[in-house]
């Protein structure tokens, strides 16, 4: 006899799970389905063990180089311990993971482990290791996310050739690493081991890091950074095979119009994700997919059969946790019966680089594209900013685009301590319509790195405080640049 709800939720990620948790608390008798972990990629391989990593080798970097300048002596030698580096990230997880179940069990959500396929649109087979059930809902919310691309002659196998799941689940660190892949997840990874004291090379295809991702003069200030640890960057640069000679890799590429080999222990492949969309049994019952291979959905976030959604990674760009996250309550809230529909302005975007990259809202070329052709452009350095020089994090800078008639903000890009939690400012003022006067007339506390987003605001009209600003002048084309 099958088990029938309200609501079946399929996948137990960043989206999924609260989807669930909000269909419950609007009343729905809700279950949700997750094959491997609560909590998805994001919670137990992604999101929360990679930045986990990556503090700790921010510790362990500010340790050998900041402390004794602070006058903190650390008497003998500082060391990484891998397995105990592992058994701490995987606390972390653990932690996250189990307040994830915590919070289904207590808001009345069925969990169901099992691999789903979907036999109407009205019905799917949970297989399990005890055998198989069937499950009936009137709505069903599909979240099962994406998983990692893989280029022919590297296949993933977790020994020679990691994943972000492999890379972040290490137990001895790697001498030398080639990282395939100049985008977000590869920079990221890439930093921390280097920061512990791998060898770091990189192989990016095209002719920039983040390339398309992050404001192009924030991408300058981390590659500075980053050749500065000694990590190696090849441009224009593609991976065509790999060899192994006992431990070692040997990585064949062609880089510009010559070939080059590359030593490593390690290779990690990081060029993009593709969506789960060949699971479920999705063509079987006639549900719509794009070229791309993702569900395609309305505003609402409803497919082609109207009783079934799609969240997340797997209804398209931008893949981000916290996107999956919004739609997830979206959608519980419209199949509620309440008038909800998919109107954000802005979904903010962070890179656990270093130093952070974040960004809320357009860049400059997306802003004239989309009519906005004079452009107001401030940027406020770290540099001069009180709390930044007494945490000795002074590189980057907050940059600001506003519209030069109207002074709406447009896009803010930062690069710099703390850009993760800034960003937000940034997504509200977006989010709110806020012009340019509304951030710096703001009162900010002092000392803190939030007043970059003032200075920034006061440097896009032409008077920021702390720094000597050169006045206003027609540069570029139509707009009007504040150099900080």
């Amino acid at each position: 006899m099958a088990d029938v709800f309200d609501v079946c939720v399929i996948g137990a990620g960043p989206g999924g799970y609260v989807a669930a948790i909000r269909s419950s608390q609007l009343g729905l008798k809700t279950a949700v389905i997750e094959r491997e972990s609560l909590g998805g990629v994001c919670l137990n391989v992604g999101c929360i063990p990679s930045k986990a990593m990556i503090s700790a080798s921010h510790f362990y970097t500010r340790m050998l180089h900041d402390a004794p300048t602070m006058g903190l002596k650390v008497k003998g030698e500082v060391s990484v311990d891998m397995k105990q580096l592992q058994t701490w990230k995987q606390s972390v997880v653990e932690r996250m993971t189990g307040g994830v179940s915590q919070l289904l069990k207590g808001n009345g959500v069925t969990v169901i482990s099992g691999e789903a396929n979907f036999k109407t649109a009205k019905e799917l087979t949970v297989n399990s290791k005890s055998g198989t059930q069937t499950v009936q809902a009137k709505n069903f919310i599909i979240a099962t996310g994406s998983r990692p691309i893989e280029i022919p002659g590297f296949k993933i196998d977790e020994t020679d050739i990691l994943s972000s799941t492999g890379a972040l689940a290490l137990s001895e660190l790697p001498k030398r690493l080639v990282v395939i892949g100049g985008g977000y997840i590869g920079l990221e990874i890439g930093t921390f081991l280097a920061k512990l004291g791998t060898e770091v090379e990189i192989l990016e295809a095209g002719g920039a890091l983040l390339g398309g991702v992050a404001d192009s003069d924030c991408v300058q200030v981390v590659e500075r950074k980053l050749k500065k640890m000694g990590v190696k960057i090849h441009l224009n640069a593609k991976a065509q095979s790999f060899k192994k000679t006992g431990k070692a890799l040997e990585v064949t590429a062609q880089v510009g119009s010559e070939s080059a080999t590359i030593k490593a222990d390690k290779i990690l492949l990081t060029v993009g994700r593709r969506p789960n969309s060949d699971q479920l049994n999705l063509k079987g019952i006639g549900l719509g997919l794009d070229e791309r291979g993702f569900i395609k959905v309305n505003a609402q976030r409803k497919t082609n059969l109207p009783n079934i959604f799609a969240i997340g990674d797997i209804a398209g760009q931008p893949m981000l946790a916290h996107k999956a996250s919004h739609e997830g309550v979206l959608v519980a809230e419209v199949i509620a019966g309440q008038n909800r529909a998919y109107d954000a302005k802005t979904v903010p975007a962070v890179i656990f680089v270093d130093p952070e990259i974040a960004s809320a809202g357009w860049l400059e070329n997306e802003c004239r594209a989309k009519g906005h052709q004079e452009l107001k452009i401030g940027r406020f350095p770290f540099a001069a900013n009180g709390r930044a020089v007494s945490v000795m994090e002074t590189d980057g800078f907050v940059k600001i685009i506003a519209d030069a008639k109207t002074h709406i903000v447009l896009g803010v890009h930062i690069v710099g301590p703390e850009a993760s939690n800034l960003i937000s400012e940034a997504a509200l003022a977006i989010e709110m319509g806020a012009r340019l006067e509304d951030m710096a007339l703001t009162i900010h506390p002092h000392p803190t790195l939030g007043e970059t987003m003032m200075e920034a605001a006061e440097a896009a009209l032409g008077h920021a405080i702390h720094v000597i600003q050169r006045p206003l002048s027609k540069a570029g084309g139509n707009t009007l640049r504040a150099n900080a």
